[in-house]
């Protein structure tokens, strides 16, 4: 029998078994990951959006057609994380607005949901790029408007429209180069074939777990915050492994055998249960010495089932993490504080957010004048949520924004259209050294616009180069580079690999350097000393005479060296 109609209580089965789909490829997609450069974050990014909309939705009780539709918009709008992260929302964002309406939806309402899912994702991108996740999206809308005069069977449409979506997802390596180089799809494709797939899988009832981490109601903040202080001080383990095990008794075990046998594990333990059954004995004690134990055990027989807890490491784990709950309220009704202070206080003409990758240039931030740092942007893209909370935190009439990386300049877009009460303004910083240049060049005396068109111009001037390493075999712009090698990537591209830090990072600065170039600027990260910093210095120098050059120490995880060139 087909399915005609899918309504609200099904369409959050099958949105939260897309999402639990999308989470468990989530590594195997970040593998996929090798454009720009093979860094490896897609599946984290789509995941994490996803996710933030599967949470209000499973906390949804009796779903209609609106509540799931803005669970699902809001949820992954402010959850979003990296570009493919912010472009799967747009697409949630334009299918909910199709569906929000309705009762139910049929094939043709599910084909302009699909239509205007694509048309939302395409315009939310500045310079769409085929082969994408924009490409598969659009062929799946594409076909389900073929397909809906043909059928009124959803199952039957969408099997056929995943079946198209995956031929596109197959076509993406002869769209973009870089992919067909590297042998893989794209990566963000196939993460939305995952949603798909899984959503399908829920709308046909397969077994599926649709349990979301963090959807049921806490008891209240100061009962938790009690019970963890009471368990942290009270709670006194003696014996410290929790130890169960099967004898297969290999003669009769007596009273006498048991008694006997008790008696040993009273003396190095407690809690202690000894059950015969013929030849079975189901023994449970805890006991700072299991060995011994185990040992007693095999003089009545073989031993079977044998599992040993650290109780002290998993009242530790609890105990941290009530102190994390602790400290995470602590620090809100600090912020919550700081906040009312703020808004007491008159605003001020201008501040600024910037998103920062190391203590170091977080320093370098607030001394040209940041007023909030927002930390990621190599490790993990700040969300669009993120992007909201640091915009509340500044009491400024025009704010703004320094991305400092390509893939969060959508999500800031994204925030700065949920704001109403102040002038938000995105410069479009690609790299941290751009995003220090910008800043450096702001005139109070001038106004946003001006600001934002010299910020722009002066940015624009710096050229950036980045060292780090690769996490897989690939070919980039005709470079072979093999797992473990060392890159040296330009705002165009690769520009040196090598099997050396130094060697790639100099080579990398020559491919940077020509006649105009006067400033050079090294920041160096986290994995590196400051004495091998210095000696880089001393190479670059003599290697480069004409420029001045300044170490910086950046603090930054994953980039060795971080290179401006003015």
């Amino acid at each position: 029998m087909g399915m005609n109609t899918v309504d609200a209580k099904l369409l959050k089965q099958a949105f939260l078994a897309g999402a639990k789909s999308l989470e468990a490829k989530k590594e195997w997609i970040n593998e996929l990951n090798v454009f720009p450069v093979p860094d490896g974050d897609t599946g984290t990014n789509m995941t994490m959006t996803i996710m933030a909309a599967a949470r209000e939705v499973a906390s949804i009780e009796e779903p209609t057609m609106e509540n799931l539709a803005k669970a699902i918009s809001s949820g992954s709008l402010r959850g979003a994380r990296g570009n493919s992260g912010v472009i799967l929302s747009q697409l949630f964002r334009g299918f909910t607005k199709e569906i929000k309406n309705c009762d139910i939806i049929t094939t043709t309402v599910l084909a302009n949901a699909f239509v205007r899912a694509t048309e939302t994702a395409y315009k939310a991108v500045m310079k769409p790029k085929e082969g994408t996740i924009l490409t598969v999206a659009k062929g799946m809308s594409d076909k389900a408007v073929e397909l809906v005069s043909q059928t009124e069977d959803l199952a039957e449409l969408l099997e056929k429209v995943i079946e198209h979506g995956d031929y596109v997802l197959s076509q993406t390596p002869e769209m973009l180069p870089v992919l067909k180089q590297a042998g893989v799809v794209d990566s963000g494709g196939q993460g939305l074939m995952q949603v798909m797939k899984g959503a399908l899988d829920g709308l046909l009832g397969k077994e599926l777990d649709l349990k979301v981490e963090g959807t049921k109601p806490s008891v209240s903040s100061s009962v938790r915050e009690a019970a963890g202080a009471a368990s942290a001080e009270n709670f006194d383990i003696k014996f410290g492994y929790c130890t169960e095990f099967i004898i297969n008794a290999e003669k009769e075990f007596s009273e006498e055998d048991e008694s006997s046998f008790k008696a040993y594990l009273e003396s190095i333990g407690d809690s202690i249960v000894v059950v015969a059954d013929e030849d079975v004995v189901k023994v449970h004690v805890h006991t700072n010495h299991p060995g011994l134990a185990f040992e007693k055990a095999l003089t009545y027989g073989s031993l079977s089932r044998m599992k040993v807890d650290n109780m002290r490491e998993e009242h530790e784990e609890r105990l941290i993490k009530d102190a994390e709950k602790i400290a995470a309220s602590q620090k809100a009704r600090e912020e919550a504080k700081k906040a009312e202070e703020k808004a007491a206080q008159p605003r001020k003409p201008f501040g600024f957010i910037a998103v920062s990758i190391g203590e170091g240039l977080g320093e370098i931030f607030k001394g040209i004048g940041a007023d909030y740092l927002i930390e990621g942007g190599q490790t993990m893209n700040p969300s669009t949520e993120d992007m909201l909370n640091a915009i509340d935190q500044v009491n400024a009439d025009t704010i703004f924004i320094l991305p400092n990386n390509k893939n969060i300049i959508l999500a800031a877009e994204q925030a700065k259209s949920l704001v109403e009460d102040k002038n938000i303004i995105v410069v479009p910083t690609k790299t941290v050294p751009q995003g220090i240049t910008a800043l450096i060049n702001f005139i109070p005396d001038l106004s946003a616009e001006e600001n934002l068109e010299a910020m722009t111009q002066e940015m624009n001037r710096v050229k950036t180069g980045q060292v780090t390493y690769a996490v897989r075999t690939t070919c980039i712009d005709g470079m072979d580079i093999e797992e473990g090698d060392i890159m040296g990537i330009g705002d165009s591209g690769m520009l040196a690999v090598g099997k050396s830090v130094d060697a790639a990072t100099l080579d990398m600065m020559n491919a940077m350097l020509d006649e105009e170039s006067e400033l050079v600027t090294i920041y160096y990260g986290s994995d590196v000393s400051e004495e091998e910093a210095g000696a880089l210095l001393a190479k670059a120098q003599e290697r480069f005479p004409d420029c001045e050059i300044e170490l910086q120490d950046g603090g930054q995880p994953i980039y060795y060296y971080l290179i401006s060139v003015e």
